[in-house]
């Protein structure tokens, strides 16, 4: 009896171990290809909008990120993603092209999409508001998010390349956690 309780024991622990290795190996290569501004087309994925209708510190450090790569290529046209959830006052979208047009990009550069409650929507949606045949595309997302993005990509097609943006210390522990969950979830259920 105790052999197999041991025999169990040893198994959950090889399978913990197993998945903290894949899960450390894929959010650590999920940024690249890094970005070198030969897409036409960036997308970037929202974030949590604050009560007073400010991005939350992980949308801001998105946002820092796109600013930064739209002012170096100027030709590159972005899909600002994100639905509005039951506590936020605005759209994520919205909130993201407020910011990038009080930070000086032109207006008609932001394409906004809405409609999105997850990476995969953000991803699925974003790509309709694209011209036909689009199969390139830039990806700005957080560092810790990057891998699943980049999973969920391939699988609608697309080619990414990325511009990761820094998570905020503050909440990083939490959000490497969920997203360890969330790659689980993405390579059993989204398609």
């Amino acid at each position: 009896m105790k052999k197999w309780i041991m025999a169990i024991i040893a198994a959950i622990i090889a399978i913990g171990v197993s998945f903290i290795v894949w899960s450390n190996y894929m959010l650590n290569q999920g940024a690249k290809p890094i970005a070198d501004g030969s897409n036409e087309y960036a997308i970037l994925l929202g974030a949590k909008v604050e009560k007073n209708g400010e991005p939350s510190l992980t949308l801001l450090y998105r946002l820092q990120e796109a600013e930064k790569y739209l002012k170096e290529n100027p030709h590159v046209t972005i899909v600002v993603s994100g639905g509005q959830g039951g506590s936020e006052p605005i759209s994520e979208a919205e909130a993201m092209y407020n910011y990038l047009v009080e930070a000086g990009i032109e207006e008609d550069r932001i394409i906004q999409e809405d409609k999105a409650t997850s990476t995969y929507e953000n991803l699925l949606y974003s790509i309709e508001l694209l011209p036909d045949n689009t199969k390139n595309v830039t990806i700005i997302t957080s560092d810790f998010h990057c891998a699943r993005a980049k999973m969920l990509a391939e699988k609608l097609g697309l080619e990414a390349d990325f511009v990761e943006a820094k998570t905020p210390k503050i909440v990083e522990q939490k959000l490497r956690f969920r997203e360890r969950l969330a790659l689980v979830k993405s390579v059993v259920f989204d398609n």
